[in-house]
């Protein structure tokens, strides 16, 4: 009896459970998101069960040269575009056409960064360009070698104040290979795609556009690979202007001629982009310009060199047509002085030359400033698809894919990203998850310093 009283005040002095109001609700659905939010956090910060606690000290700088070949048709796709030299008549190439004539063998080689770290985990990336090869084995080197690899943004900072010539050219681009090099290190360790570690991903695939480097320019050639592009799927089309002041006005007619025949081709729901690779003047530009609004060009890319700002923002105000630039752009600087000037519509930084994931990352923020989108320089395509990946679409809306450069450019790995639908499917390996296939490579060396 008395056992069963203590038993009723317990239960009447108890707390009693609050009743079951929309607020009490929200409040305990509240808690259990946070507390599963730091659950998700905690386990994200820890290090993965086969690690130690140590730091991955760098041991190994390693530039891999791989020797292969393959087979490409001949005769066709060698269109040159206009650059810089053209104004001189004894370097100005003659008028280009198509002459088919089977098939021929193509030897070739490409450089990739390895780095290697105590932890056993490495880090590859490439391919990259030998004169920036020679820079990472001289310069960088012996600097890397006993540093924490997952340190990136101390890296990148010591890396850049390491060399008065850091700033841009040939040290930012050997910046940019290790930088994306350390990425991966940092998706392997983490066993995630590195548009994990980046914030993403915001899409669940990155749309390309179409790029024609090398693309007969030739009215019946025009149209047919128009046609096919959009028949693969492509809503925007970059075409290479083959003509400037050097060629007079008949390259002039040509240039807008060019502009005539996509436009009727493709119709209205194509976007149509041109690239004149720094060969043109800003008065050339413009005169251009007037003469191809009413075909509505998505934008005008690189019309005359870089270092001109001045000239970009002239040509910005005075036509319609957006201005591009910025593959050859190095750092987040250069791209705000350029859009203090107000001269671009949008900012084509390269991760390959600009200084990397980390440096592009900066950029897109420099441009979000200014609502401003970045579309990378399709140079290459692994560490543009991951920004881009985990970015705003606002921001970074698009990728460039060279139609003909990405049939063999990633020729010796075994899984190059390959657009379908003009759209590439995010990675899903750890790191930028390179993959060299043995197969296609008939032997490899690895560069030693000078």
């Amino acid at each position: 009896m008395r056992s069963s009283l203590q038993s009723l005040i317990q239960k009447k002095n108890a707390p009693q459970p609050l009743a079951p109001n929309r607020r009490t609700f929200l409040l305990g659905a509240a808690a259990a998101i946070a507390a599963s939010r730091t659950s998700l956090f905690a386990r994200a910060l820890a290090s993965p069960p086969d690690h130690t606690d140590d730091p991955l000290k760098i041991e190994a700088v390693e530039l891999l040269e791989l020797h292969g070949r393959y087979t490409e048709e001949a005769g066709v796709n060698r269109q040159p575009q206009v650059n810089p030299l053209d104004v001189y008549d004894d370097l100005r190439p003659a008028p280009y056409t198509d002459k088919p004539s089977g098939s021929k063998e193509v030897l070739t080689t490409a450089i990739y960064l390895r780095i290697r770290t105590t932890g056993g985990i490495d880090g590859l990336y490439g391919p990259i360009e030998k004169s920036a090869a020679v820079v990472v084995n001289d310069e960088l080197r012996p600097f890397l070698i006993g540093k924490d690899a997952l340190a990136g943004e101390a890296l990148w900072d010591q890396m850049y104040r390491s060399n008065r010539h850091s700033r841009d050219g040939l040290f930012m681009m050997a910046i940019s290979a290790v930088d994306n090099t350390l990425w991966d290190i940092r998706g392997r360790y983490f066993n995630v795609p590195v548009y994990r570690l980046l914030g993403g991903p915001t899409r669940s695939s990155v749309e390309m556009y179409a790029s024609c480097l090398g693309y007969s320019l030739e009215p019946a050639a025009v149209r047919t690979r128009a046609l096919a592009n959009r028949n693969e799927g492509y809503r925007y089309q970059k075409w290479f202007m083959g003509y400037g002041p050097g060629s007079g006005p008949e390259g002039m007619r040509k240039n807008v001629e060019l502009v005539r025949i996509l436009r009727e081709t493709v119709g209205d729901d194509t976007e149509l982009m041109f690239d004149a690779y720094s060969g043109w003047t800003q008065s050339y530009a413009l005169e251009w310009a007037h003469q191809v609004e009413q075909y509505r060009p998505y934008w005008i890319e690189e019309a005359t060199h870089p270092e001109k700002i001045d000239s970009f923002a002239v040509m910005h105000r005075s036509t319609t047509i957006p201005i591009a630039s910025g593959e050859h752009f190095y750092g987040r600087w250069e791209v705000e002085r350029y859009l203090q000037a107000g001269g671009l519509s949008v900012v084509q930084a390269d991760p390959e030359w600009c200084g990397g994931t980390s440096e592009l990352l900066r950029i897109g923020t420099v441009a979000s400033l200014h609502d401003v989108s970045v579309i990378p320089h399709g140079h290459s395509l692994r560490a543009a698809i991951h920004v881009i990946a985990s970015q705003s679409p606002m921001t970074f809306p698009l990728g460039e894919c060279l139609i003909l450069k990405m049939r063999h450019y990633h020729h010796f790995e075994s899984n190059p990203l390959v657009p379908v639908k003009a759209h590439i499917a995010l990675p899903t390996g750890p790191g930028f998850n390179v993959q060299l296939d043995p197969a296609k490579i008939e032997s490899q060396t690895i560069l030693k310093p000078n």
